[in-house]
């Protein structure tokens, strides 16, 4: 039997995914990793912290399930958009990556918005926001001169980590419209949106296709992972590409409920949506598109909860499964770091409101799964707003998926079908990729048709949809009055 791997890096750990050539699961591994925070809106990675993390997922696979590393035929990866590494000439990394929740360019964004804005949109579909590498890199170059002189080279994420197993340099073009220095129109680098930054477009990587091979193990590698040199190395693409292919979500029409570090709804079409509200970009498969709308803090603000104020997951979801929809009147605003659709407000921030003296911990337990459900219920509205023609029911995505409460809170909230599939994280979307990429299977459509199950489905409840209703009215009225507040703030 031969074996394919997938390795997703997300917000806060890298999980890898292996599969036998029958699209079977074999085995899964996650491994943790740091986001530091070092000012006020600010979040950077290490890129070396990547790689480790890889090293240990991989020693661990190998481990669980009992295969020799030489039957691995392929390795496919894949990452968050937007988080470029910069690098001098020889490919040494100058500065920690700026992950893409930060939200410290929001000066340049504007310059972007007031004096380019009509070149961005037409462009890259998109209006500037502190989510994009464009002014991020223009943030670097203003405020870390010594940092920018020496940029050479300008990776992502997974790219980088790519790199260390076969010194490609390149990356697909899934990835490159996250960066706001691609043109959509010819599929190329823009030179014009990197002249603003005065980066020569030369010395961004070369585009290449998610399934293409762009090499095998190099020795050094082979030495750090145990992985054998004949394995091919396939460039990959975006988190949320791969999710939604791995759902099954390959024909128009169908949508995908993500609960991830970010929160997206997305809508199979054949073509993009241009609107301020949402985020267009390309499918793997030829020919289609997943026009989404994002909220920028959902598994990130439950995960926040956690670690600042205890608890493990199960326990958190325990406690608020006792209390009653609507938490009793309290509400959480997930806006951590800022919020994107419907608002594409840097400077909004995270809040409780509602609380009174009777309310317990397991209210606030609820009260942040169901703030990320309204998050989600604006997006959904901004959705149908726009008019995107979509199925009747969800694919539901994401680590948060996982929780049946939290399911359950989402389809009341929006009041839709949520179908669960055994598998839909964006490192098992990899491994179908590397199939697909190989010739392993015949196309995207047999790779989720061969590979994944419908597990459960949940349905909303007609009373609990209409509390939710009730609360997001005054939900999106306290965004109302806290907006003239936050606009007033310093991040």
């Amino acid at each position: 039997m031969q074996y394919l791997l997938g390795v997703d890096f997300g917000g806060g750990a890298s999980k890898a995914t292996l599969i036998d050539t029958n699209g079977t699961f074999i085995a899964s591994n996650t491994v943790e990793y740091p986001t530091s925070y070092p000012k006020q809106g600010y979040a950077e990675q290490d890129p070396m912290e990547w790689y480790n993390a890889i090293k240990k997922n991989i020693a661990a696979l190998l481990s669980k399930s009992n295969i020799s590393a030489a039957d691995i035929i392929a390795l496919c990866l894949d990452a968050a958009t937007h988080t470029a590494v910069l690098m001098d000439n020889d490919f040494q990394v100058l500065r920690p990556a700026i992950y893409w929740t930060d939200s410290r360019s929001i000066r340049e964004s504007e310059i972007l918005r007031s004096k380019y804005g009509d070149l961005v949109l037409s462009k890259t579909l998109h209006q500037a926001d502190t989510i994009w590498t464009l002014p991020q890199l223009m943030w670097v170059k203003e405020n870390e001169p010594q940092i920018w002189e020496k940029t050479s080279k300008i990776m992502f994420a997974k790219d980088y980590v790519r790199y260390l197993f076969t010194g490609d340099y390149c990356t697909d073009c899934i990835e490159a419209q996250g960066s706001m220095m691609f043109d959509y129109n010819t599929m190329l680098w823009s030179r014009e949106l990197c002249d603003i930054v005065g980066f020569d477009t030369a010395k961004l990587p070369e585009l290449v296709k998610p399934a293409d091979i762009v090499g095998s193990i190099t020795k050094t590698a082979s030495e750090d992972t145990g992985l054998s040199q004949n394995t091919k190395v396939i460039c990959g693409t975006t988190d949320t590409a791969l999710e939604v292919f791995a759902a099954g979500a390959v024909r128009k029409g169908q949508m995908t409920v993500k609960l991830a570090t970010a929160g997206r709804i997305c809508v199979i079409t054949d073509r993009a949506y241009p609107n301020q509200h949402l985020i267009n970009y390309s499918h793997v498969v030829d020919g289609l598109w997943y026009p989404g709308t994002a909220t920028k803090s959902c598994a990130a603000s439950y995960r926040w909860y956690r670690d600042t104020f205890g608890g493990d997951y199960k326990d958190l979801d325990d406690a608020a499964a006792k209390i009653p929809p609507g938490s009793e009147g309290v509400i959480f605003h997930p806006y951590l770091n800022g919020e994107l659709t419907p608002y594409a407000d840097p400077k909004l921030c995270a809040s409780f409101t509602g609380v009174r003296s009777g309310h317990t911990k397991a209210h606030f337990n609820r009260a942040v799964l169901e703030g990320v459900a309204y998050s989600l219920l604006d997006c959904m509205n901004a959705l149908e707003d726009i008019g995107i023609p979509h199925n009747e029911e969800a694919v539901i995505i994401g680590g948060g998926s996982k929780s049946p409460l939290w399911r359950q809170i989402v389809s009341d909230a929006l009041n839709i079908s949520l179908q669960q599939v055994q598998f839909s994280d964006s490192s098992y979307g990899a491994a179908l990729l590397a199939g697909v990429a190989m010739g392993v299977f015949d196309g995207y459509e047999e790779a989720v048709e061969k590979s994944n199950k419908v597990i459960s489905i949940t349905n909303p409840i007609a009373e609990n949809t209409k509390i939710y209703g009730e609360s997001f009215e005054i939900y999106k009225a306290v965004h109302d009055a806290l907006v003239p507040i936050y606009a007033r703030a310093k991040i």
